[in-house]
Formats: structure tokens, C-alpha cells, sequence
């Protein structure tokens, strides 16, 4: 994976992150359940993409030694 591949994961699951708060407290104050609960799951796919590139460049450093 290249570093411009590497980055833009990495903005992908800030962006996710960012869009999925933003609908989870605009879902609360309307009273809108459904846009609440996609935000919440928003926010969990870029918590797993975070996840997924912290893990790829863990397993780099341990096979690097």
C-alpha cells in the first residue's frame, strides 16, 4: 500500500467518523432514532477502518524486525 493509498484510508475512517457524529446528534435533537442509530454506525465503520490500518502498520513494524 502506498503512503497516498495509506493516507487516504486513514481519511476515509476520519471522514466516516466525523459524518457519523454529526448525523448520530442531529438524529438525537430532531428526535430522529433511525439517523441516530446510522450515525452510530458511521462512526463504527471508521472506528474499524482506523482499526484495520493501525493493525496493517503494526504487523509491517513486527515483520520489519
Amino acid at each position: 500500500m502506498s503512503d497516498s493509498d495509506k493516507t487516504n484510508a486513514k481519511t476515509q475512517a476520519k471522514t466516516d467518523q466525523a459524518k457519523g457524529k454529526v448525523k448520530e446528534t442531529v438524529g438525537r435533537a430532531v428526535g430522529n432514532e433511525e439517523l441516530e442509530a446510522e450515525g452510530r454506525g458511521d462512526q463504527a465503520k471508521g472506528d474499524l477502518r482506523q482499526a484495520g490500518e493501525k493493525a496493517k502498520d503494526a504487523a509491517k513494524d513486527v515483520f520489519k524486525h
